[in-house]
C-alpha cells in the first residue's frame, strides 16, 4: 500500500504478515527450548490471528498525518501496537474470566489441554496465560525497536511506550477497583479512558506522531481526536457486548453483566432507573451464575428488558454520537494533508460506528 489512498484490507494484510511472521518466529524460538512448551507457543500465535488492526492504523496514519511517507519500517513499529492490545486482551479475558474471544477459547480456557488432567489445571492455566501476556507485551517492545525504523526516532518515542503501559495498567486496576462498587458513570467514563480509549487511538497516534518528528500542536490535537473518540469505540464495545450477536462478536454477551464490569451503560440504566426497577437488578446482578445460555437466558433478557424501557442504550448512542463529533471537530481543526484527514475520518466511523 505505498499510495495515498486509505485502504484499510491493504493495510490488515500488511499488519498480518509483520504479526505472523514475529510471532512465528518467536514461537518456535520459545517451543524449541522443551516440547513441553508447545501448547504454549501455540496460544502465543492464536493471541494475535485476529483483528482489525485499528492500533496500528492509528499508528500508521499518526505518522503520515506529520508528512512522512508510506514505510515498511513503519509499519513493522505500528505493528507492535498490536502486541500490546494482544497482550491486554490476554490479561483482561483472564481477569474476567471470559470463555470467548473471536469465537475461539480465550488463552487461558484454551491452555488448560496444555497442563491435563491435574486437580490445579484450571490454576495452572490460568498461571500460563498470565505469562503468554508478559511474554506479548516484551515481544511488543522487541518488535518496535527492530523495526528498522532510525535509533533517533525511536528514542523519542520511548517515553510514550513507558505512558501507554502505566495508563493501560492503571485502567485495568481502576476496573478491577471499582468493580461491584455502586454504578457511577463519571467513574465508568474514567475506567473507559484508562483501561481503553488512551491505548486504543490516543497513544498510537500520539507514537506515530512523535516517531514523525511531529510538534506540540500537532500531538495535542492527536489527543484531541484520539481521546473522544477512544472512548465512543469502548462504549460501543459495551454495547456490542451485551446487545450484540456472539456470532458475531465471538464474545459471550453476559461478560459485562455476570462479571458486574462498570460499565456506562449499567452505570446509565442505574441513574435512570426507579426504586422498583433498581431492586429488580439487585436481584438479578447479585447472582453469580448468570449466564447467557441455559437457566439464565432469561434474567440476562429481563436486564436488556429494564435498559431498554429505561432508554439506556439510546443514552449511550447519544454519548457515541457526541465524542465522534468532537473528535471530528478535533480532526479538520488540524492542519494536516488531505489524505490522512480522510484516513482519520474513516477510521473513526470504523472504530465508533460499528453494527450489531
Amino acid at each position: 500500500m505505498g499510495s495515498d489512498r486509505w485502504e484499510p484490507a491493504a493495510f490488515k494484510v500488511r499488519v498480518d504478515e509483520v504479526l505472523r511472521g514475529f510471532v512465528a518466529e518467536e514461537a518456535d524460538a520459545f517451543a524449541a527450548i522443551d516440547s513441553v512448551l508447545a501448547g504454549v507457543a501455540e496460544s502465543l500465535e492464536a493471541a494475535v490471528a485476529d483483528g482489525k488492526r485499528l492500533r496500528a492504523a492509528f499508528c500508521y496514519w499518526g505518522w503520515r498525518a506529520a508528512g512522512q511517507p508510506d514505510s515498511d519500517a513503519l509499519v513493522r513499529a505500528a505493528a507492535s501496537m498490536e502486541l500490546v492490545h494482544a497482550a491486554a486482551v490476554v490479561h483482561d479475558d483472564l481477569i474476567d474470566d471470559s470463555p470467548l474471544r473471536h469465537g475461539r477459547p480465550t488463552v487461558h480456557v484454551a491452555l488448560r489441554g496444555a497442563v491435563g488432567s491435574r486437580p490445579d489445571a484450571d490454576a495452572a492455566a490460568r498461571s500460563l496465560a498470565m505469562l503468554v501476556g508478559d511474554l506479548l507485551m516484551a515481544l511488543a517492545g522487541q518488535l518496535f525497536a527492530t523495526s528498522g525504523l532510525p535509533a533517533a526516532y525511536l528514542v523519542r518515542a520511548r517515553p510514550l511506550w513507558s505512558l501507554m503501559a502505566r495508563e493501560l495498567i492503571a485502567g485495568e486496576c481502576l476496573e478491577i477497583l471499582r468493580t461491584g462498587a455502586g454504578p457511577d458513570t463519571a467513574v465508568s467514563l474514567k475506567v473507559i479512558r484508562y483501561k481503553t480509549a488512551k491505548y486504543t487511538v490516543e497513544q498510537p497516534l500520539l507514537i506515530g506522531g512523535v516517531l514523525a518528528g511531529a510538534g506540540s500542536r500537532l500531538r495535542e490535537g492527536y489527543s484531541a481526536y484520539g481521546l473522544p473518540l477512544g472512548e465512543a469505540f469502548q462504549l460501543r464495545d459495551d454495547l456490542l457486548g451485551l446487545f450484540g450477536d456472539p456470532d458475531h462478536t465471538g464474545k459471550a454477551n453476559a461478560d459485562d453483566v455476570r462479571g458486574r464490569r462498570p460499565t456506562a451503560l449499567l452505570a446509565e440504566t442505574w441513574r435512570l432507573a426507579g426504586v422498583e426497577e433498581r431492586e429488580l437488578l439487585r436481584a438479578l446482578l447479585g447472582r453469580d451464575d448468570l449466564d447467557s445460555e441455559g437457566l439464565d437466558a432469561r434474567e440476562l433478557d429481563a436486564v436488556r428488558e429494564v435498559m431498554c424501557r429505561l432508554k439506556a442504550p439510546d443514552r449511550i448512542e447519544d454519548m457515541i454520537s457526541a465524542r465522534v463529533e468532537e473528535a471530528l471537530d478535533a480532526l479538520h481543526g488540524l492542519d494536516v494533508p488531505t489524505p490522512s484527514a480522510a484516513a482519520l475520518t474513516a477510521l473513526a466511523h470504523s472504530a465508533a460506528v460499528r453494527l450489531f
